[in-house]
């Protein structure tokens, strides 16, 4: 924006950096969960959707609300990443936006992993991500632009017994995503990651028949309590507009202060005015 430019002509122009209306948008993981909620937060902006998962129900009844195209893909299969990403290629001009969000965990001791176990995990967490990353970042590359957003976890950094493999797979999704950022930067390509903490989907809902452990984790955020999908996704649709822009090889956490304090809050809340 010029410094010249009046008061309104500003206002309107950050405006239209949130705007996605006119671009185009893949969402893989657009069943449930955080990829639904990014594929509605994408839409809500104007972006026209592609919804992409393994659950044939789920996902069609994602890309109906949204007036979306829907394709059933195995996020861990290469063949099935190349075949969306060709079918994408042959049938839009252009790809502006593409975020994956499946994984798998098994809380397990790491000496007690089987090769299967591990193997699951790795191949859609890390593999599945590299497929998605390579095929969209080909196609956004050669376009000469775009937004690439992948999904990490604070259990990159953050561990408890169980989860060791889980967070070595999310760890390294987001040393992919920095390294490909640095690598398609040149090419106006974007690449950023999502790190949640807990969040409350459908998945999660057996904890909620043990609210001690329940209760236990949302004690580890500032705000005590589970995320929504929702809050996830419009941390996604940020990343994908304009507004981010300047923001690429970027962890960007949305975890409610998991990450920023050591344990379980004190429960002091004596301000500043009270003391």
């Amino acid at each position: 924006m010029s410094d010249t430019a009046s008061v309104e002509q500003r206002l309107d122009a950050y405006r239209a950096m949130f705007s996605l209306n006119g671009k185009t948008a893949l969402v893989l993981g657009a069943a449930s969960g955080i990829g639904k909620a990014s594929a509605e937060a994408l839409a809500a902006l104007g972006a026209t959707i592609i919804c992409a998962d393994k659950n044939r129900d789920g996902v069609e009844a994602t890309a109906a609300k949204l007036n979306a195209r829907a394709h059933v893909v195995d996020a861990g299969s290469a063949a099935d990443v190349n075949a969306l990403a060709a079918s994408i290629a042959a049938k839009h001009p252009r790809l502006d936006i593409a975020v994956t969000t499946p994984a798998i965990h098994v809380r397990k001791l790491m000496l007690d992993y089987t090769d299967e176990e591990y193997d699951r995990v790795a191949d859609l967490n890390l593999r599945g991500t590299f497929y998605f990353l390579r095929a969209f970042g080909r196609i956004m590359s050669e376009q000469r632009g775009g937004s690439l957003i992948a999904s990490s976890s604070v259990r990159a950094t953050t561990l408890e017994p169980g989860l060791a493999i889980y967070g070595a797979t999310k760890a390294g999704i987001i040393q992919m995503v920095r390294g490909l950022a640095s690598e398609v930067g040149p090419f106006g390509v974007r690449v950023n990651a999502i790190v949640p903490s807990i969040v409350e989907t459908a998945l999660v809902t057996p904890l909620k028949a043990r609210p001690e452990i329940f209760n236990a984790l949302a004690a580890h955020t500032v705000f005590n309590r589970w995320s929504q999908p929702e809050e996830v996704g419009a941390a996604v649709a940020f990343l994908a507009s304009d507004a981010a822009s300047y923001v690429t090889g970027t962890a960007m956490l949305v975890d409610g202060g998991w990450t920023a304090i050591d344990g379980k809050p004190t429960g002091l809340t004596k301000t500043h005015a009270d003391a």
